[in-house]
């Protein structure tokens, strides 16, 4: 196994980050949120609108150690993190405006408890137009992040690593089936739980 950051060491205070993230949004137009991984299949909360959508100069990679959702400071398991390079397809959320401010409180409840995320705002393509969206990215830089596992890691922490949410493995077959749901083919994670001996749904491709 890997050596493992000390993730006590790794926190960030997350409220000056949603007072920029707030900040940002300004309270003037409808929220937008884009969902790459759980989020598009458990989003907890209320939108009015949500459309498939591909940001570029990002990907969704199985490449941040979670030791609270979906592992253990023992036995940490893993989340998808948004890393930079490539392109990423998922869906975009449109939350109307009287409800933005208590959403992002909500998302970070969810998603910043250790502010291992970088919230950023990124320009979304969907069939509509284009949007603004709110994406939580990950820096290769982060203590949180992985660099690169090899199959039996993923095989090990699959078969071990379980959270409050449940366990990594059930948390990648989901997003997957999801995705694949929506019709977006993520050819990355198909090969990584093809690897890691995860049972997946046949694409048909």
């Amino acid at each position: 196994m890997p050596a493992l950051p000390e993730f006590a060491l790794a926190h960030r205070p997350s409220q000056p980050m949603l007072a920029e993230a707030l900040r940002h949004w300004g309270g003037g137009d409808d929220l937008w949120i884009f969902g790459y991984g759980s989020l598009i299949w458990r989003p907890d909360f209320d939108f009015s609108e949500r459309r498939m959508g591909r940001v570029f100069g990002w990907h969704r990679a199985l490449k941040m150690w979670s030791t609270i959702n979906r592992g253990t400071p023992q036995t940490p398991g893993l989340v998808f993190g948004m890393l930079p390079g490539g392109s990423c397809q998922g869906m975009v959320f449109r939350i109307a405006r009287e409800h933005g401010h208590g959403v992002l409180e909500k998302l970070w409840q969810r998603e910043m408890v250790n502010a291992v995320y970088d919230p950023r705002w990124l320009q979304c393509r969907t069939e509509q137009g284009p949007v603004k969206a709110l994406a939580f990215t990950l820096s290769r830089h982060s203590p949180n992040h992985t660099g690169e596992l090899q199959p039996e890691e993923y095989r090990r922490i699959f078969r071990e690593a379980r959270g409050i949410y449940g366990s990594t493995r059930d948390y990648a077959l989901s997003t997957f089936r999801e995705l694949q749901r929506m019709g977006i083919h993520d050819r990355a994670l198909q090969r990584l739980l093809h690897h890691a001996g995860a049972a997946e749904p046949q694409t048909g491709d």
